[in-house]
């Protein structure tokens, strides 16, 4: 998986570049410039066949000497290039300055931010606003003197394609961190964000992926892919030449971790998984069984939807365990699934006397009630066990009661309001204000809650953040080029919940299983495409399946 970085952690990669002589701080905002122009070249062709008009946005640090190292290539490439600058020149971090004189020494001009109005940058014409205000050093809201240039480069390009915005780093306004804005000025949204190195967390998560109008996050290689970059808890061999991703000269802290990132702390970036097939000679009890356990009459359809997922993705068998009144019902409904009537907790428990259920589903459709008496058999037969929807509201009023049963194999799949029900004290940091950089973040909170439940969480959204006890974490985006708003339908949750079921009697651990089944529920949203329901996403598997080589 992509490792997602946070801005302290791509602080300490750069540092520990130039500590150790590999590289300059010049040399670093030298190929971070060369890479955003290429990006804008790569993204819009037709801006590289001929001469063209630019304004950069320079803020106060290092963010504004990328900016001028971009007007400067820019100009040399033959276009018509304005800078603004937001502080003072005199002040400038010392390689930013030396870009600006580079940029000065050929014939460029700077005018202040104070210097210029909304009107006059209304009745210009640009064909490419660059924003290098902030970056991923903001750690307060924008500054009111930088709000007009915002609100013209949102609102020019809001009416016209004519104008293309490209943010360096990220879009200024958005903390790197948690993908949130501090106040009430709105952050500049661009068509296209040029990162370094490594994607940051805020790219993926929070209201970036809300607001922003980039297609996608380009990521640009500034030659950093040996510099005591973090690899979980790879270490630095002992002695040897350096490998990719290894500390280059073998800088050891006392447990042998490469020092520049601690290990445990990496964000992941979902991706696409490496294998699902089966083995040729396999049966289906090597693929498991999963038990989806169901409510009572008119109310199966959501269960229904987790066993077509569990049985669609691969689980050996799956059997649905309504009330005996829904029996028939289901029965109506259900082919290759099979049915067992639960009517209570004793017949729960000698159902799960069967030790081939090696994976258990509670929540959609059971009914509040009926969670409450079932869940604790559930988790203490210790099968892996998906907890959703009626089995987490089942335990709102005592959140702690429901922690003190979960064990290592369970995953929780709360949407924001069940979240916020099991854990409203980290909900209400989680959605307070945020005044400040770096803001606590979803992943911040899912790491919390996997810690506090002692199983893997996976927050849903379109920036799903999975944690689990021990830190691990990832987010599964369904953002930019793997938008999939169709998802928003009634039911869908419910199929991802059955996915992860299915993925767990199939042998998949908590957080894998969780991961992929959620990569696998956008993959299918984006195969249907619009006019998407919950119906349709298993049906997608087999298509989804043959792409990936399964």
């Amino acid at each position: 998986m992509t490792e997602l970085l946070t801005a302290a952690q791509m602080r300490a990669i750069e540092a520990a570049a130039i500590e150790s002589g590999e590289v300059t701080g010049l040399e670093l905002m030298e190929r971070a410039g060369r890479g955003v122009v290429e990006a804008i070249f790569e993204e819009w062709p037709e801006l590289a066949k001929t001469s063209h008009k630019a304004v950069v946005l320079c803020g106060p640090g290092n963010n504004g000497g990328d900016g001028f190292v971009v007007a400067r290539l820019l100009k040399e490439w033959g276009w018509e290039v304005e800078v603004f600058l937001y502080g003072d020149a005199e002040k400038l971090p010392p390689d930013a300055r030396v870009n600006y004189e580079r940029w000065m020494e050929l014939g460029g001009s700077v005018s202040k931010s104070d210097s210029v109005s909304s009107d006059d940058l209304y009745f210009a014409e640009y064909d490419v606003f660059i924003d290098a205000l902030f970056g991923t050093g903001l750690t307060r809201s924008l500054p009111l003197e930088v709000a007009h240039w915002t609100f013209f480069s949102n609102d020019s390009q809001s009416e016209s394609d004519m104008t293309k915005t490209v943010s360096i780093d990220i879009a200024s306004g958005i903390c790197s961190d948690s993908g949130l804005w501090a106040g009430w000025e709105t952050p500049v949204l661009p068509k296209l964000v040029v990162s370094f190195h490594r994607a940051k967390i805020g790219h993926f998560i929070g209201q970036a992926i809300a607001y922003t109008r980039s297609p996608r996050v380009v990521v640009a290689d500034i030659g950093l892919e040996g510099s005591h970059r973090p690899r979980g808890g790879m270490k630095c061999p002992p002695g040897g030449a350096a490998t990719l991703g290894d500390c280059p000269d073998n800088r050891l802290t006392s447990t042998g971790d490469c020092p520049a990132v601690p290990p445990g702390e990496i964000v992941r970036l979902v991706e696409r998984p490496n294998w699902l097939g089966k083995i040729e000679d396999s049966h289906k009890f090597s693929h498991g069984h999963a038990l989806i356990l169901s409510g009572p009459s008119g109310k199966g359809g959501a269960a229904r939807l987790s066993a077509r997922g569990a049985l669609r993705i691969g689980a050996g068998l799956v059997t649905v365990a309504p009330t005996p009144g829904a029996l028939k019902e289901n029965a109506a409904r259900l082919d290759a699934i099979m049915l067992s009537p639960v009517g209570d907790a004793q017949t729960l428990q000698a159902v799960l006397a069967d030790e081939r259920f090696n994976a258990l589903c509670l929540g959609p459709g059971l009914g509040v009630e009926r969670a409450r008496d079932l869940v604790p058999v559930a988790l203490a037969a210790k099968r892996a066990t998906v907890l959703d929807a009626d089995a987490l509201t089942a335990f709102k009023d005592d959140p702690s009661a429901l922690f003190d049963m979960l064990h290592d194999t369970c995953v929780l799949t709360p949407h924001a309001g069940e979240f916020a029900r099991l854990f409203p004290d980290i909900a209400e940091k989680l959605n307070a204000p945020a005044t400040k950089g770096p803001a606590y973040s979803k992943v911040d909170a899912t790491r919390e809650a996997a810690a506090r439940a002692g199983c893997v969480v996976l927050f849903k959204g379109p920036d799903t953040v999975i944690a689990a006890p021990d830190g691990a974490c990832s987010i599964n985006s369904a953002a930019y080029e793997r938008s999939a708003p169709w998802l928003a339908t009634a039911g869908s949750g419910d199929v991802l919940a059955g996915f992860i079921t299915g993925l767990l009697a199939r042998g998949f651990a908590p957080m894998p299983a969780a991961e992929t089944g959620a990569w696998l529920h956008v993959e299918c949203a984006l195969e249907f495409g619009p006019g998407l329901i919950a119906e349709d996403l298993p049906e997608q598997l087999p298509a989804v399946f043959r792409k990936l080589g399964a």
